[in-house]
């Protein structure tokens, strides 16, 4: 599947080829912490399909929980995440963070990891109301 995207601000592009069925969600507490969120969703590429625009994304490095190194690539005008990498063996797998995705709604997750990390209340959140749009009480 071809699909396309960009970080918040449209400065960083890119293009990739990818499979549908490389979709998944992580759980630990890099991830929680990278989005100030419960989780991140994530599509696995290789890197010879992923194509940048013009403008090149920020790099920086990380130790994962699992001891090996991950790089975090991010806008460098709106600090966006959008991709992470490996070194080494994992060098050529490139994850694209899928909210910079423009074709997402296609990308459904398949698995999760990590999930001895996973926030309790995740599991329930179809219980929540739910609104269209903000709300206010």
């Amino acid at each position: 599947m071809h699909i396309t995207g960009q970080c918040h601000c449209g400065h960083v592009t890119f293009e990739a080829d990818a499979n549908p069925d490389r979709v998944g969600i992580c759980h630990c507490t890099d991830c929680q912490r990278l989005t100030g969120s419960p989780f991140r969703v994530t599509v696995m590429v290789e890197r010879s399909a992923l194509k940048l625009g013009d403008n090149q994304p920020k790099v920086y490095r990380k130790t994962a929980d699992n001891g090996r190194g991950r790089k975090q690539h991010f806008c460098p005008q709106c600090g966006s995440p959008l991709f992470t990498s490996g070194e080494g063996d994992d060098a050529n797998e490139w994850g694209i963070r899928w909210g910079s995705i423009n074709e997402r709604d296609a990308l459904v997750p398949k698995a999760q990891i990590w999930t001895r990390s996973a926030v309790d209340w995740v599991s329930d959140i179809e219980r929540l109301p739910g609104y269209e749009k903000d709300h206010e009480e």
